[in-house]
């Protein structure tokens, strides 16, 4: 099941953001006991290089990379650590 939700997360993110880089790690083994391990969202870690980054603010590259998982935030994906980047900062 993991596996499926972070091939689904990916898929997500390259659709939305096609990016230059993009890894993405299942972090939840080191939530365990946590309140959204108990209620089964996963707590990943993700780096993504994407050229829509250019000239952004953080906030705003953030609020992409959330957008575009929408419909898995708070059930299937309860933490997200983000790392975006654009090309010119890589």
């Amino acid at each position: 099941m993991n596996d499926t939700r972070i091939e689904r997360i990916r898929s997500k993110m390259e659709a939305a953001l096609a990016p230059v880089e993009l890894t993405l790690n299942d972090d939840s083994h080191l939530h365990a006991g946590h309140a959204g391990a108990a209620s089964g969202g996963g707590h990943y870690s993700i780096r993504i290089v994407s050229l829509q980054f250019e000239g952004q603010k953080l906030v705003t590259r953030h609020r992409l990379v959330y957008d575009s998982v929408n419909d898995m935030m708070h059930k299937e994906i309860h933490a997200l650590a983000i790392t975006a980047l654009a090309p010119s900062e890589v």
